[in-house]
């Protein structure tokens, strides 16, 4: 099995760097994407008879947000079952993520979800079965034609492997001074990545079958500047304190890639087998934009703001870092990532990225 299958995960449980605890800005981007969800599934209503609605989340991870989509989707289809005067159908779930993925932590929290479901629907919810399948998106996972809606959240940008052979032993992520070799090969490996996903999930769909995505992306007009960066300088200054040793970090390359839409749409209509529905940015502060609404005399400063980005940031990388820089180094990693957070606030203000939403439809 591929090491970053089992390395490649959020960090588990409920502690205070777990991503349990720090997994807002996912929460956010499920919450701005539910009306496309329930567009996604409206539509499917019109011209697919549904008796067992089969859902697959693809990179569902741990924590709450790892059944908000079933509460989601069953709100959804309650609405859509009562106005259109249908019966609720029976749902299967299939939450999906890597081997190392903290699924037991799901499992543990799904008998008070369920009540509260219960509790909440009465007897208007059909019988629910929520289901586990581990194992990579980049193969096959589920039988032909066995999926009426495939969900996926911030997962997408996670390639298979990072480029081979790069030669980048400056940075461990693509940067504005990265060589454009670089920059073509990160690219080319998300276009073979995404079209095989794409691939794949045709298969697993039912004709008309749709699908909802969502991923971190970049806008092509504006300078690079990304935490994945930020932290290849870090661990660089580490290097040049003996704190880290200089082939590890040479060695080491982030498997992430920020695609624009057009990278993304240019996949889509090449590969052949969706209908492109919506494609669409969602603006997001690297903080999610965590004082929006909130009156001055309760708004964060910039220590605070950085130290939620920070955390944000180990919830989702430590894993694959601690197994290439090793434990020891995480606290003192860390620390000074948060540094060099607030050090660009104070230069720049305001730090976004887009994220990418796209809604398709597998053709008949």
């Amino acid at each position: 099995m591929d090491r970053q299958q089992v390395v490649l995960h959020m960090n588990p449980g409920m502690g205070d760097n777990s991503y349990a605890h720090n997994s807002i800005i996912q929460n956010k981007v499920m919450r701005e994407t539910k009306a496309i969800v329930e567009e996604s599934i409206m539509r499917l209503y019109t011209i697919v008879p549904i008796h067992c609605f089969k859902v697959a989340d693809l990179g569902c991870s741990s924590g709450p947000n790892a059944l908000q989509l079933v509460s989601n989707v069953i709100d959804i289809v309650d609405t859509t079952t009562s106005n259109l005067n249908l019966e609720p159908p029976v749902f299967q779930f299939l939450l999906n993520d890597l081997f190392g993925n903290d699924f037991n932590s799901i499992f543990k929290s799904l008998p008070q979800f369920l009540e509260s479901l219960e509790e909440k629907k009465g007897h208007k919810l059909g019988p629910c079965f929520i289901n586990a399948t581990p194992g990579t998106f980049y193969k096959r996972l589920f039988p032909n034609g066995s999926l009426h809606f495939v969900h996926s959240s911030f997962s997408l940008h996670w390639l298979s492997q990072a480029p081979k052979d790069l030669g980048n032993k400056e940075n461990i992520h693509l940067t504005r001074t990265s060589s454009p070799a670089m920059h073509k090969a990160y690219g080319e490996q998300f276009q073979k990545d995404f079209k095989l996903f794409l691939k794949l999930r045709s298969q697993e769909l039912v004709p008309g079958g749709g699908m909802v995505l969502t991923l971190i992306g970049r806008d092509k007009t504006r300078e690079i500047r990304t935490s994945w960066s930020l932290l290849g300088t870090t661990l660089n200054d580490m290097v040049s304190e003996n704190l880290i040793e200089e082939i590890k970090v040479e060695s080491f390359d982030l498997p992430l890639y920020d695609p624009t839409i057009e990278e993304a749409k240019e996949v889509i209509e090449d590969e052949g087998s969706f209908t492109l529905q919506r494609l669409e940015a969602v603006i997001m502060g690297w903080d999610a934009n965590i004082n929006e609404g909130v009156d001055d005399n309760n708004k964060l400063d910039l220590n605070m703001r950085a130290h939620f980005i920070t955390k944000q940031h180990r919830a989702a990388l430590e894993p694959l870092l601690k197994a290439q820089f090793g434990e020891n180094v995480m606290d003192k990693l860390f620390l000074r990532f948060k540094t060099k957070v607030v050090q660009l606030f104070m230069e720049v203000e305001i730090l976004e990225f887009p994220t990418i939403v796209m809604s398709l439809i597998k053709n008949v």
